[in-house]
């Protein structure tokens, strides 16, 4: 299933869809995708809901982050071994790991802005997992599986000076507003039999800087979520950008970083594409 909300921003309701393609309104089912919706998810799954019930849209509007109330977005730093080796880093003994906070998240679509003083905005696909029951000390990755709800695109968008050259950690460069475009939909984990299967893109006005595999990643997707268990727990709602494979400006010396007016396309296998036109903060 394809969950997902549409709508102007802070109005968005939520949507379904199977695999006929069709959007269908998923009020008659809940108010809104948020962690307790996630949380409470029918026993049956998404799967088991009666579609044919169910109105159909025909033309969603402005699709927004697939799910409300997000708690804490958990990122991972050089995931990714090419994106390693670009940037002249060893590829880690165990995952680098940083915090985003939940305000950054916009729609697959919305502008994104460019901070004032900003000359190294950067752009970073990454396959989001998104977690739908708690996971806490998990004993291995099965357990760990068990415990996503599914998968999502995200642009983690970063501002490479701030990163990188004005001290401290990297949360600097990470948490400006707008900097998470996420969605369009959330597509369920059963519809994904293998995280480390997908293809993974990104292109800016039009000439491609990113094509990467989740094959290529360090630490899999269902080790991450184990590994991320034994320090906080992980709760329904919660996001985990798994990182970026190469093609980064950061890892490509002479390739501009983005400015406004820049359009960004995002793609990842079977969970659709973003669309961002960039603009000055």
């Amino acid at each position: 299933m394809r969950l997902a909300r549409h709508g102007t921003p802070g109005a968005e309701t939520p949507l379904i869809s199977g695999p006929d393609g069709v959007w269908r309104d998923l009020r008659p089912v809940v108010d809104d995708l948020t962690p307790a919706a996630l949380a409470a998810a029918p026993a049956s799954g998404w799967a088991g809901i009666d579609l044919d019930a169910l109105p159909v849209v025909e033309r969603p509007g402005r699709f927004g982050p697939p799910l409300a109330g997000i708690g804490k977005i958990v990122c991972v730093g050089l995931n990714y071994r090419q994106h390693a080796a670009e940037t002249g880093a060893a590829v880690p003994d165990e995952p680098i790991v940083f915090m985003k906070a939940s305000d950054t998240v916009v729609g697959p679509d919305d502008r994104v802005l460019i901070p004032r003083g900003s000359v190294k905005t950067d752009y970073e696909v990454e396959l989001a997992v998104v977690i739908g029951r708690e996971a806490r000390y998990l004993p291995d990755t099965a357990a760990a599986a068990a415990c996503v709800a599914g998968y999502a695109i995200s642009n983690d968008v970063s501002e490479r000076e701030f990163q990188l050259e004005r001290g401290g950690q990297w949360d600097k460069g990470k948490n400006c507003e707008t900097f998470n475009p996420l969605g369009p939909w959330l597509l369920t984990a059963d519809e994904v039999p293998d995280p480390q299967a997908l293809g993974l893109r990104l292109s800016v006005n039009g000439e491609p800087r990113q094509s990467g595999h989740t094959s290529d990643m360090v630490f899999g997707v269902f080790e991450l979520v184990r590994y991320l268990s034994r320090f906080m727990v992980l709760r329904p709602g919660d996001v985990i950008n798994t990182g970026t494979p190469a093609g980064v400006a950061l890892g490509l010396p002479g390739t501009p970083y983005l400015r406004a007016g820049d359009v960004v396309d995002v793609e990842i296998d079977g969970l659709g594409r973003q669309r961002q036109t960039f603009e000055e903060a």
